[in-house]
């Protein structure tokens, strides 16, 4: 009588063989499901490479005077999984404040990111989106002007071979603060 009841129930082992095939039927599936996950979301986890300091002009194409000139901003570019050489990524405007220093302005108006031109007849930029105007340094030149800060100016350095290299960034626009764009 015994042996019909060890027939009639699942032994032991047969539990055993079945949790074992339902563990290693789990690991086989998650791992590669884990590995996929990972490969789709790495592009996510790396920085942009905003906020670096690029090669935009040398010393030599700026005028002696302190006049603005306009020069792209070009970069590697990588969003998700695409990767675009030597694209352009912006603007700014270069002008030399003195022998060996430049001033950069970033074109784009804080108010609703417009790009500014600059206006040589009256040393001044000019925001065709709402015709506010800006001096040379950046700073807001008419009080009624809607723009919530002025141009927004980048850190600058002069290599010895006369090299103009900016840390280009864009900001937010439309606010007080100068929050760099994500």
């Amino acid at each position: 009588m015994s042996e019909a009841n060890d027939s009639s129930q699942p032994g032991r082992r047969d539990f055993l063989i079945k949790a074992a095939a339902v563990g290693i039927g789990a690991v086989t599936t998650l791992v590669p499901a884990g590995a996929g996950l990972v490969t789709l979301l790495d592009p996510l986890r790396h920085k942009a490479k905003a906020g670096r300091f690029l090669r935009v002009a040398t010393l030599n194409s700026l005028p002696e005077d302190g006049t603005p000139r306009q020069f792209p901003v070009v970069s590697e570019r990588q969003d998700a999984w695409n990767k675009y050489p030597e694209v352009r990524v912006g603007a700014v405007y270069l002008r030399k404040t003195g022998p060996k220093e430049v001033q950069a302005i970033n074109v784009v108006c804080p108010h609703a990111g417009c790009f500014v031109n600059y206006q040589p007849d009256q040393r001044n930029y000019l925001c065709p989106c709402h015709n506010s105007r800006f001096a040379l340094d950046g700073a807001i030149k008419d009080a009624s002007s809607p723009s919530p800060r002025p141009l927004d100016t980048m850190e600058v350095k002069v290599e010895a071979d006369g090299a103009v290299l900016v840390k280009f960034e864009n900001y937010r626009a439309g606010i007080h603060e100068k929050i760099v764009a994500s």
